[in-house]
């Protein structure tokens, strides 16, 4: 389960988000049933989402609310053009009106001295195709698709499941989808002011589009929502500015951890579900899985990862390959940064081009080839799978007492110190969601008060790198919790621990007394093949250099 962010251009950039939307009619609340849709092929019309809606509302025309139908002008508007969606007068900056490259060659030639003959004219030609050709498109940043996605255990029972208990899965994932759309809202979304961004500003709300999704690219069961936010944003102060991005991706991570947390809660609350851990291997973290559904089935619909039985790449197997290729070329394993690169690219070579079924059919076959795997009818399984669910207790926010909220922050401090040398408020964030996921929680605020408890001890606990804020600061930029010009999250920790271990580190770096091997061995060593790879010259050298200083702590840095 995971909540993934990607950045929309502007132009035709929205055009994906109607390509599986079936024809409309009428509005459709996110509360209401996916089944509606069933035979119809396609998945439902989206649908607008956040409280930004209300900054549309100009008196003179149909307010937007929530629930309402996003229609393709809609869309064109927002997030092609970056203009009101409905009226079409402008919010702010109007997105640049880019021009194809034949248009801009076009209007360059036109433009060429009209004295200009043979040669010189075709050669002067010629540069301006291969100038225009050579740029790269200027587009925009119209909005961010935020993908929500429950675990495959979910959307395994949800593929195979009657009518009432697909709408009551569908029901528990909007939900979380709406609390952590109201998370980013409360604690995330803000625009800036003053000469380079210099100040934050809360906004009005975000104005977003959601967009239901039966399936993954390999026709699996694979229930998820694109909501995109779009880019413009009101402030406080009525003007119409862009959402601060970078605050927004710092908080990807903290948002996804979240909306695990809520649909653990939200499934129990609604189905009776149990959730148990999951081992994921090294350098990840635990995975949550829904007690009671074999791992075969969860592989089963997981084509679009693992290739299936008919003989097609999955991605891990692509990326697995891209990682050998990587070794024999570099000689050495890639890095956890490259390995997700790599992926990525085993994603984008083994994308298909997505089908279009209605929800009978697809649920039809995924019934099929559920019963192959369970043995047995795949509905009456998923129904006797929530009929042994047990009712977990539910806590309050008051049910953990002070020593259990201190113990619970000092294992997220050392978990998160132990993955990076700095942190902020949102890798505690983040954190204390995962060290509290195996407990379910009667609501979400109660949830959120025990995480800003969690948070605010973990904090506590930690070094503050960053230097309170001298400066005089006027009473409207003063926040709650410190001030615009130096929001709280923007405020770096470490430890004493971590500060001392570079200390040696530097010291031992300064220090001579180790031994040097002579140029000549070096040279022997350096210039031969070490399992058929040469080393380069700049390897050669970094490589000598290391041999050579005499330093007791060396480090060579490489791509």
């Amino acid at each position: 389960m995971v909540m993934t962010i990607r950045v929309m251009s502007s132009g035709k950039g929205y055009e994906y988000l109607l390509k599986s939307v079936v024809v409309g009619d009428g509005d459709r609340e996110m509360s209401s049933p996916l089944t509606r849709y069933y035979t119809e092929t396609g998945c439902p019309p989206g649908s607008w989402v956040g409280t930004g809606l209300t900054s549309l509302d100009d008196g003179r025309t149909p307010a937007l609310a929530e629930g309402d139908t996003v229609t393709e002008e809609h869309l064109a508007r927002l997030l092609g053009e970056g203009i009101h969606p409905v009226t079409g007068e402008k919010l702010g900056k109007r997105f640049p009106s880019l021009q194809p490259p034949r248009e801009r060659i076009a209007a360059r030639i036109a433009r060429l001295d009209p004295d200009l003959r043979g040669e010189t004219r075709a050669e002067a030609v010629q540069r301006i195709r291969e100038e225009e050709v050579a740029k790269k498109p200027r587009t925009a940043v119209a909005g961010f698709d935020l993908t929500f996605s429950p675990p495959k255990s979910v959307s395994a029972i949800w593929g195979v499941a009657d009518a009432g208990t697909q709408a009551l899965i569908a029901q528990a994932h909007h939900a979380a989808m709406r609390d952590t759309i109201a998370l980013l809202e409360e604690r995330v979304a803000a625009t800036r002011v003053g000469a380079g961004g210099i100040a934050q500003m809360p906004i009005v709300g975000v104005i977003a589009t959601a967009f239901d999704h039966y399936d993954s690219r390999a026709a699996d069961p694979q229930l998820h929502t694109h909501v995109v936010v779009s880019n413009k944003v009101q402030g406080v102060d009525g003007r119409w500015r862009t959402l601060d991005s970078r605050r927004l991706h710092k908080a990807a991570v903290a948002l996804s951890e979240s909306y695990n947390a809520f649909l653990t809660d939200h499934t129990a609350r609604f189905l009776g579900v149990t959730w148990v851990p999951v081992d994921r291997g090294k350098d990840r973290n635990t995975g949550w899985e829904i007690e009671g559904v074999p791992a075969a089935l969860i592989t089963e619909f997981s084509r679009r990862t693992t290739g299936g039985s008919d003989g097609g790449e999955g991605i891990e197997q692509v990326k697995n390959r891209l990682i050998e290729q990587y070794v024999a070329e570099h000689g050495r394993q890639p890095s956890a940064a490259t390995i997700a690169k790599l992926r990525q690219q085993a994603t984008l070579e083994t994308r298909p081009e997505k089908e279009l079924h209605s929800l009978a059919a697809l649920t039809t076959d995924w019934r099929a080839r559920a019963e192959v795997v369970l043995s047995e009818d795949a509905p009456t399984w998923a129904q006797h799978l929530l009929d042994r669910g047990t009712t977990e207790a539910r806590l309050r926010a008051d049910d953990l007492g002070l020593e259990q909220i201190e113990d619970l922050a000092s294992v997220v401090r050392m978990s998160v110190a132990n993955r990076r040398a700095t942190w902020g408020r949102f890798n505690l964030h983040a954190e204390t969601m995962r060290q509290i996921m195996g407990v379910r929680f009667a609501t979400t605020d109660a949830r959120l008060q025990v995480l800003d408890q969690i948070v605010a001890h973990a904090e506590a606990e930690s070094l503050r790198l960053t230097p309170d804020y001298d400066r005089a600061v006027p009473a409207h930029y003063v926040e709650d919790e410190g001030n615009r010009f130096q929001p709280v999250d923007q405020i770096a920790y470490s430890s004493q621990d971590i500060l001392d271990a570079e200390q040696r580190l530097l010291t031992h770096s300064q220090h001579t007394g180790a031994p040097a091997l002579t140029a000549r061995l070096v040279a022997r060593h350096t210039s031969r093949k070490i399992r058929g790879v040469r080393l380069d010259p700049d390897q050669a050298v970094a490589i000598t250099r290391i041999a050579r200083s005499g330093l007791s702590l060396d480090l060579l840095v490489g791509p």
